[in-house]
This record gives structure tokens, sequence and C-alpha cells, in this order.
């Protein structure tokens, strides 16, 4: 019993330390958290197998299991069973409009399987995404890699159509991913062959009419549930918009072929957010951008 509960000790501050040495994924997971607490769902019955879906992609993500069957020995599987069960219990009684009722009793019946079903070690295998077209290279490369994180990323948005609240708080999120897309660097070669082709403002267009092509189901969404509420989808449209169009335009006013990356921090991201969430002061630093990144891209290509 005193090692089951050094372990989920060692669990809680382990799970402290990846929060305080990663500031770039803690606040969107503490601002994630929140919302698990806060978000009201149209029916009671709803959030058992919302939360009980949350506690198994946990599982599915676990890389200890040799660990535990080391440290363990003949009990690991109660403790994937106890960690399981504790995450479970944290989002019911966590949500304050939650009170437990007969369905997330099921939930502790999937729970106990858990112990018999172990993650996949091998990745799922990764689409090649070959029907984007190679001038939206920074969609293609990121989809490529990140193939299920970025679909389950897409059914995410369309079911944060259900309310604007939802729409706007999760539009959030989806845009410091999105920013992560455009912060590689391509090799000066590339940037002259592409730019010698396309011109920025061709760029901004095709990347953007792709960008809103992914968001088309989320705003179809709201507007079917929400169609007295089609001013909260504008704003919705401009504020993605314009955050997405200053990221695209900061890469190349930032470039310098010496540099792997562009350095988007967190810093960058609240000033955007601020900017686009209040849209004037967004126009005016998006003309900035463009004039810059515009000057900046002539000193490889040429006139």
């Amino acid at each position: 019993m005193k090692k089951i509960i050094n372990h989920l000790k060692f669990r809680l501050f382990q799970s402290f330390r990846l929060l305080n040495l990663n500031p770039r994924v803690s606040i969107p997971a503490l601002a994630f958290f929140m919302a698990l607490i806060l978000i009201k769902l149209p029916e009671k019955y709803y959030y058992p197998p919302v939360f009980f879906i949350l506690t198994l992609l946990f599982h599915y993500e676990r890389k200890d299991i040799p660990f535990l069957r080391k440290v363990f020995v003949n009990s690991w599987r109660w403790i994937i069973v106890l960690e399981a069960f504790f995450i479970y219990n944290i989002l019911l009684l966590g949500n304050i409009y939650y009170t437990f009722d007969e369905v997330c009793f099921g939930g502790y019946i999937l729970i106990a399987l858990l112990a018999f079903i172990t993650p996949k070690n091998n990745p799922w295998k990764a689409l090649q995404w070959n029907f984007i077209p190679n001038d939206l290279f920074e969609w293609k490369s990121f989809l490529r890699k990140n193939t299920w994180a970025g679909i389950l990323g897409l059914f995410v948005v369309m079911a944060s159509a259900y309310t604007s609240a939802t729409l706007i708080f999760v539009g959030l999120f989806i845009l410091d991913s999105i920013s992560h897309i455009y912060e590689p660097n391509e090799n000066k070669e590339m940037l002259a062959m592409y730019f010698k082709k396309f011109q920025l403002k061709e760029k901004i267009r095709r990347n953007s009419l792709f960008f809103n092509l992914l968001l088309l189901p989320a705003y179809c969404i709201f507007l079917i549930l929400n169609p007295a509420e089609s001013f909260y989808l504008l704003y919705y449209f401009a504020f993605m918009n314009l955050y997405f169009l200053l990221i695209i335009t900061r890469k190349y006013r930032q470039y310098h072929y010496k540099e792997k990356n562009n350095y988007f921090n967190m810093g960058v991201y609240m000033e955007y957010v601020i900017c686009s969430i209040v849209i004037i002061p967004a126009i005016f630093l998006l003309r900035k951008n463009i004039k810059d990144a515009t000057q900046n891209i002539e000193t490889y290509v040429g006139d």
C-alpha cells in the first residue's frame, strides 16, 4: 500500500513539474481544465461519456506500461485502473453542473477493462495528404507528421460550433496550434523558388482559402444550430482570419536564412490574440507586416 501511495504522489508532483517546465503546454492545458469545470452540456448524461473518452485518451497515450510492470510486477494492472479511476472522478466531480447519476457507473465498468487493453506501441500509419497542393507545403508537412491529431482537431472545431462561447473558446486553442505550422523557416533556395512563382499576396490568399475550407464545417454547423446568432460567426470569422494573416506575414517579416524558425512564443500569441480581438489594431499591424515581409522577401528573391 505504501508503494502505491508513493506512486500516486509521484504522479501528482510529476504533473505539476511538467506544467511548470513547459509554459507552452501548461497555459492551454490549464485553460482546458478550467473549461471542463465550467462547460455546460445540453443533457446531464452527456458528461460521463465525454469524461470517459478523455480518460481513454490518457490511457492510449501513456508510454509507461513497461515501467509499471517492472515496479509493481503482479499488481501493475491495478495501478492502471486506479489512475484512470482518479482521472475519471476528478473530471466528474470538478464540473460545476454535474451530479452523479446511474450513467457514470458504466464508466467504472469500462475503466476496469483498461487494465487488459494496452496502448498501441507502434504509431498509426500517417496519411500522405498528396491531394494538398505543394504550394501549401506548411500544411502538408504538418498533417503528414500529425495526421490523427489534425483529424481530431478538425472534429473538435466542428463540435465547438454548438454554442458561440465554445466556438470562440476552442478557436483560441486552435490558433495556438496553427501558429506552430508557420514557425519553421524553409531554406533560402526554397523561399526564392517559391516567391519567383508566387507573390506574398498570392501565398496569403491560397493559405487563407485552405484555412477557411477547414473551418467551413464549423461555420455551417453554427449557422444551422444558432441562426439567430450569426453576428458571432462574423466576429469569429474576422478574429480567426486576422490572427491567421498576422502569423503568415510575421513569418516572412522575421525570416532569416540562418535561422531554423521564427521563434514564435506565448508573448507573440497573446499580442496577436489581443489585437485580433479588438480588430482595428490587427489591421494596422497586418499592413506593417505585409510591407516589412515584402521587403524582406525581396532581399532573397530580388525584384
